[in-house]
């Protein structure tokens, strides 16, 4: 799948394309749907399949020092969008240009002139435009009159709620891991290069790689069971990863440390991806090193048994 940077020109085999557009952040299912009505229209126009999708969100553009709170990287979206046999992923950077653009100059110049859209499907409650004055049925009414057709994707529910990004968020902070990959559709994935840093899990017996999430969602702070998978390998690899401040050993800002089992190896500077398949405690301040130490020995145990009645996640390296 080719991404296409900002301000970049399509390239002529992608015009005439039929788009899912939106921010696509975690691709959950309400997303994927979208997706799926863009791959249908494609597939009946013999037309190219992209997800046109804004960076950095618009939320970033406007609330600049928000806490962090995206679902995936940029790397990790067009593994996934990959997966899902999109051809190309369009980039349109979110600016005050862009931001200062009314709901006909955005369908105008950005999805016709720059795009050179055939189709576009969205979500229903996709806003648009200086203000957010554009609507999903705005956008339907300007395609008629600029030449591309518009498809709305109505409401996706699990057990009745919204699926949404914001209640995905929700579900991450809560720890429950199990609620957030049933509304993603497998686990929750984050990936990030290997850090250097004060190598007392080596000390202790128990080496980890630690991992900054920087603008990721945080999860609660606690313990998990996870797989993690190289960047460069396809297999995944069963785990156990902490993520928080340390307060036995000393408060620091928070920090995913990630023990893979059985793994011999250095890490540093290699991206590692990691999926949280369940959360087993909430982070706590010990006694002392050594009740830590006998707790970490427990918490390993705790992850092998949740894992061993788990299916890793697909794999999703490029062959």
């Amino acid at each position: 799948m080719r991404v296409i940077p900002y301000h970049s020109a399509i390239p002529p085999d992608l015009r005439g394309a039929s788009a899912a557009l939106g921010n696509f952040d975690g691709l959950h299912a309400g997303h994927r749907e979208v997706i799926a009505q863009a791959r249908k229209t494609a597939a009946f126009l013999n037309a190219p399949l992209i997800v046109a999708t804004f960076e950095p969100s618009p939320r970033l553009h406007f609330q600049p020092n928000a806490v962090p709170f995206r679902l995936m990287t940029a790397r990790r979206r067009a593994i996934e969008l990959a997966g899902l046999g999109v051809d190309a992923c369009c980039l349109l950077r979110f600016d005050a240009e862009m931001a200062s653009m009314t709901d006909r100059e955005f369908a105008q110049h950005v999805l016709r002139d720059q795009l050179g859209l055939r189709a576009v499907a969205v979500g229903f409650d996709f806003r648009f435009g200086k203000g957010r004055t554009g609507a999903a049925e705005t956008l339907r009414r300007l395609g008629e009159e600029l030449g591309f057709e518009t498809s709305i994707v109505e409401e996706v529910a699990e057990d009745g709620r919204k699926v949404s990004s914001t209640g995905i968020r929700q579900m991450i902070q809560n720890g429950d891991m199990r609620g957030a990959g049933a509304a993603l559709g497998g686990y929750w994935i984050v990936d990030a290069v290997v850090e250097h840093g004060e190598k007392r899990g080596r000390s202790l017996g128990f080496p980890t790689a630690n991992l900054s999430l920087g603008d990721i969602v945080s999860p609660a702070h606690g313990v998990y069971a996870v797989w993690a998978r190289l960047d460069e390998e396809s297999a995944w690899r069963p785990g156990v990863a902490s993520f928080g401040r340390t307060p036995t050993t000393g408060l620091r800002d928070p920090l995913l440390e990630v023990v893979i089992f059985d793994f011999a190896g250095d890490l540093y500077g290699r991206r590692l991806h990691v999926a949280f398949a369940a959360h087993l405690r909430p982070e706590i301040k010990f006694e002392g090193i050594e009740a830590l130490v006998e707790q970490m020995r427990d918490d390993a145990a705790e992850a092998r048994a949740a894992l061993g009645v788990l299916s890793p996640p697909l794999s999703d390296h490029p062959e």
